[in-house]
């Protein structure tokens, strides 16, 4: 798979761009909706991230967004369903261009997954001096990956996992 490899400086304007989405995706699947997150770098300041704004949508009925895939799909985004992570739902939008500019991840109440990602970001964003390892990281592999983005996740995979231990551990002693 041949996707450009690009990682950039944070951006303010992603939290704007994910205000005023997750209204549209409120909209769309309606009372099913319990909260929805702006998750991955794109919601933790002062590092590069990939430009996809990337969201998550926690819902009472998981089945309840096959049902209201053609509302998310009128606002651009391609249903991929589960793509990979058991019990999700996962939508991907790009611009005019055909560029990726937003990711949508579906997950009923009470999956671990929800808890994984928001423990992640918030941790990035309370120990700085992490986030920015990742951020470095993030560059690196991104020179060294231009076109291939497997090889660019594989590479984050590792870190990854560490920092989903030392966040969920954190998380717990709060």
């Amino acid at each position: 798979m041949s996707i450009k490899v690009e990682v950039v400086p944070h951006d303010p304007n992603w939290c704007s761009a994910f205000e005023t989405e997750s209204k549209l995706i409120a909209l769309a699947l309606r009372d099913n909706v319990v909260a929805i997150h702006h998750i991955g770098s794109t919601a933790i300041p002062q590092i590069y991230a990939k430009p996809i704004v990337d969201m998550l949508v926690e819902v009472k009925d998981i089945l309840k967004i096959d049902t209201h895939s053609s509302e998310i799909e009128a606002l651009g985004y391609q249903a991929m369903g589960e793509f990979g992570i058991p019990g999700r739902r996962f939508f991907r939008k790009g611009n005019e261009a055909g560029i990726r500019t937003h990711h949508l991840h579906g997950f009923e109440v009470n999956s671990p997954q929800i808890e994984r990602h928001l423990a992640f970001r918030d941790y990035m964003i309370t120990h700085s001096e992490a986030a920015q390892e990742y951020s470095e990281l993030k560059r690196k592999l991104a020179k060294k990956y231009p076109d291939n983005i497997q090889g660019y996740m594989d590479g984050k995979d590792g870190f990854i996992k560490a920092m989903d231990l030392k966040a969920a551990k954190w998380r717990s002693s709060h």
